[in-house]
């Protein structure tokens, strides 16, 4: 096998300008978004969500932007290992990275949950075995097989043969606010574009900083 510290990539598909940045870092992420979607990206919505809980140790996992509106949303169990950490401490960091555009994203700001009526108007859209999933899963607990896990998804499918399934109590979205945006550009020679957007008194601020 080839040595890990042997493998590398120069980035030379494009750069990062001040002049093409738009004011608002949501709007540029939009634009970004759009640009991974068309590209395009596979997973363009996935996003490194990092929580850290009342111990200070972090915790990292992959979870799917759904909605850009005041911030960026995502849904969850309350109850799972990454609920738990926010119900204790709301900050958080999340990365995209769009390997085929050589290009990231960091967004940090502060979870806050959305309304239970947003939250069951997006479960009413997901696939049905998605919401009977949310239903039969005690996310991040101990199971004893995969067994017992696929027993009760067939008991939940029998039960809700002829009605909708609700939606959990325990299950719903976030939305992280964010306070600060990195848009990152590979470059060449590991000189890459770094483009920050820090929130001051509500007005945005850019900067560059050096990679």
């Amino acid at each position: 096998m080839k040595s890990i510290a042997e493998l590398r990539r120069d980035y030379q598909l494009d750069q990062l300008n001040d002049e093409d940045l738009l004011t608002d870092p949501l709007q540029q992420f939009a634009k970004w978004l759009q640009q991974a979607i068309d590209f395009p990206v596979a997973e363009p919505t996935a996003m490194c969500l990092s929580t850290v809980n009342e111990q200070g140790k972090p915790s990292s996992r992959i979870v799917l932007l759904k909605n850009l509106d005041q911030g960026l949303w995502f849904f969850t169990n309350y109850l799972s290992r990454k609920g738990q950490d926010i119900a204790v401490n709301p900050h958080a960091c999340v990365n995209f990275f769009w390997q085929p555009l050589e290009r990231q994203v960091r967004v940090e700001g502060r979870l806050q949950k959305i309304s239970v009526e947003q939250s069951q108007q997006y479960f009413n859209t997901r696939p049905l075995g998605s919401r009977l999933g949310a239903i039969v899963s005690p996310q991040s607990q101990p199971i004893d097989d995969r067994d017992t896990l696929e027993a009760s998804l067939l008991a939940l499918e029998q039960r809700y043969q002829n009605t909708l399934p609700p939606m959990p109590n325990h299950w719903g979205g976030y939305c992280l606010v964010p306070t600060y945006w990195e848009f990152w550009q590979g470059r060449t020679n590991r000189l890459h574009d770094r483009i920050i957007y820090q929130l001051n008194k509500h007005l945005w601020q850019r900067q560059r900083l050096a990679p």
